[in-house]
């Protein structure tokens, strides 16, 4: 499979994560300890389920940038690692529904739990994260911070219904795709930024706003990244299925431009290959052959640079600080996915 990669790719960012998790390794592992201890059951499934995916891992970015906000607004606190593991179930909940919603066969790399389990144990089992999840914000002894997860929570669940709402727009404008990934994906990161400073007492409220905007700019950026990997990377960086968007049908930056700046022909293409049930052999490869020859790919990273930018940006209200610069490099991280 292709990739995005341009001309002149920015600096390695290879190690910016393994960087950042040195950096936290005894708060990341004291959220480890706290996701496996409540993700225990006596119901042997929920912990075979849970363990199952929230073993996979993947990077841990939310309560990466939880940790790392709550450091960067003043320290980290015992409650903080609380507030980080929620953030996390919250991710994995949201990660088991979706699977069962977008029919996917693999996540972080295996399996969908749904297919180990099944749809109806997959959706018990994120409902039981949530609870955990709940749990843990009340553990923070904040109201604030409950009130910020509780709501963001909320605003994922409507982004997802949007999207689901939206499906069936083959024309579907690109302020409207931004405000599904803001809500389905961007408000946990801004949500995790905010409550991480708040959590780091009251020297890290006056830097919450400051954070929760990196925070937002960030899943942004972070979305559209993966968004159009689906039409140019591997399993191994996006952990699903290579073209999984496109075969459910779904409109996101890649497919909107690449429509946008295509020809009668080309709009005739997209609203029958976007539609489930008329895609045919060979599609998929047509639109990455779209998407490249419209510019659609490097306007869709334009797009995801320019978030990351903002991103960068909003850390300058923090006190110059190797937690603001991990941050800062994270956001470049998020982009460099696609080169």
């Amino acid at each position: 499979m292709t990739s995005f990669a341009k001309p002149h790719a920015p600096r390695d960012t290879a190690t910016i994560v393994e960087r950042l998790q040195g950096m936290l390794a005894s708060d990341l592992a004291a959220t480890e300890a706290l996701l496996k201890e409540r993700a225990a059951s006596p119901v042997a499934i929920i912990p075979d389920l849970s363990g199952y995916i929230v073993s996979a891992g993947g990077k841990r970015l939310r309560p990466m940038v939880t940790l790392a906000a709550a450091n960067a607004a003043g320290g980290a606190r015992p409650g903080t690692h609380a507030l980080a593991a929620a953030v996390e179930f919250i991710h994995t909940a949201t990660l088991l529904h979706d699977d069962v919603v977008d029919e996917s066969d693999l996540r972080r790399g295996k399996a969908a739990a749904k297919n180990v389990w099944g749809n109806s144990a997959s959706i018990l089992v994120g409902d039981f994260l949530f609870a955990r999840a709940f749990t843990l914000m009340v553990e923070t002894d904040s109201l604030e911070i409950l009130g910020i997860l509780s709501h963001a929570s909320s605003v994922i669940a409507e982004g997802e219904v949007h999207q689901l709402a939206a499906a069936s727009r083959k024309d579907l404008p690109t302020e409207e795709y931004l405000a599904i990934i803001e809500a389905k994906t961007a408000a946990l990161f801004e949500a995790s930024a905010r409550a991480g400073a708040l959590s780091a007492g009251p020297q890290g409220a006056q830097f919450a706003d400051a954070l929760a905007a990196y925070g937002k700019n960030l899943g942004l950026a972070f979305q559209i990244i993966d968004d159009a990997l689906d039409y140019g990377g591997t399993t191994s960086v996006i952990g699903k299925t290579v073209g999984d968007d496109f075969r459910e049908g779904k409109s996101t930056l890649p497919t909107i431009i690449a429509r946008r700046r295509g020809s009668d022909e080309d709009v005739e293409f997209w609203d029958r290959a976007l539609t489930v049930d008329s895609q045919k052999e060979g599609d998929l490869a047509h639109a990455i052959y779209l998407i490249r020859t419209t510019g659609a790919a490097e306007a869709t990273l334009a797009e995801a640079d320019a978030y990351a930018g903002l991103a960068k940006t909003a850390l300058k209200a923090l006190p110059d600080s190797a937690w603001a610069q991990a941050l800062a490099d994270l956001a470049d991280f998020c982009v460099s996915r696609a080169h």
